[in-house]
This record gives structure tokens, C-alpha cells and sequence, in this order.
């Protein structure tokens, strides 16, 4: 129950945090392929109209591993009948090891017209035909359809943000694949 309560006063301290943070910074440019620059980076941005092609940015955060062990100062002096003298003395030893480095990504996403409420009702199916979502189909980009489209693509070895990408909707068989990836 603790963890509950806790957890929602977390993820908004964060993100006031990144809000406070994102203010600071100047807001990268985004350029079309021709380096005409286009402006900020939104969410998502579109970069190419005649493509529709839009892209979204997010920041994966670091994998840290905090390992703890027992090492051995001084080992226990045994007698020659074999009972203990004095028992070993050990040192717990505690570090942190970074397994992946935080990043900053930018990956291809549907555009924001085509994020209908009937489209992410098909995202919310698909995720439950998939076994990542449990909720209602309701037709909201809810916390709990963001968590699943964020479990599926730690599945899937995409992306994981909570944000749909083009590749997670490639999956789930609701975005066409172009004639390049068939």
C-alpha cells in the first residue's frame, strides 16, 4: 500500500523535474533532408508532409545494478582438531554497476492524426490479443495502455518509452510495412 501512495508523488516530482530541466535547454532543430531547418522538435514533430512521416523524442533511462558481497578479511584460525579459534571476519562491499548508459532517442512515430480514438482502441486490442494489456478498450492513451505498449516493446527489443513508435505499430500489424521492409 505504501507503494502505491509513493509511487504517483514520484513520477511527479520527475516530472516536474524534467519540466524544470527542459526549460533550461534550447530546443533542438530538427532538418529536412535538403537542411532546410524546420523548427523545434515537438511531440512528435512532423518533418516531412508529403510523407507524413513524424518523429518523437525521449530520454531511456540508465540501468544501474547495485551488487553487495561478502569478502573475506581475515580467514578463521582453525586448530588442529579442527574446531574454530577465531571465525573469519568478512567485509560486505557494496557498488553500483551501470549496465546501460542513459540516452536520448528519437524514433519514427505514427503522426498525431492518425492517433484517433478508434486507432488506439486497436492498439489497446492488439496489446490484449498479445497478453501486455488487461484494461478495458476505451479508446484513451491511458497509464495503463502507455505501460503495456511500454512492456511490448521491451519485448520486441524496440524503444521503450511508453511512446508508440512506428516499428512497435509495424508489430502489432496496425501501421503498414513500406514496400523497403517487405
Amino acid at each position: 500500500m505504501t507503494t502505491q501512495t509513493l509511487r504517483p508523488t514520484h513520477l511527479v516530482l520527475a516530472a516536474l523535474g524534467l519540466f524544470v530541466l527542459t526549460g533550461c535547454m534550447d530546443a533542438p532543430q530538427v532538418t529536412r533532408a535538403d537542411s532546410d531547418s524546420i523548427g523545434p522538435l515537438a511531440d512528435p514533430a512532423t518533418v516531412d508532409a508529403q510523407t507524413g512521416t513524424c518523429f518523437a523524442r525521449a530520454t531511456t533511462p540508465a540501468i544501474i545494478e547495485t551488487l553487495t558481497e561478502q569478502i573475506m578479511v581475515q580467514p578463521a584460525s582453525v586448530r588442529s582438531d579442527g574446531s574454530v579459534d577465531t571465525p573469519a571476519i568478512f567485509r560486505t562491499v557494496t557498488r553500483q554497476q551501470i549496465l546501460r548508459e542513459r540516452r536520448e532517442v528519437e524514433f519514427e512515430t505514427p503522426c498525431a492524426s492518425l492517433m484517433t480514438p478508434q486507432f488506439i482502441a486497436s492498439i489497446q486490442r492488439a496489446l490484449i490479443a498479445r497478453g501486455y494489456y488487461r484494461g478495458g478498450v476505451n479508446g484513451t492513451l491511458d497509464a495503463r495502455t502507455t505501460t503495456a505498449i511500454e512492456r511490448f516493446q521491451a519485448a520486441q527489443d524496440d524503444v521503450h518509452t511508453g511512446t508508440l513508435t512506428l516499428k512497435t505499430a509495424q508489430t502489432l500489424g496496425l501501421v503498414a510495412l513500406s514496400r523497403d521492409q517487405l
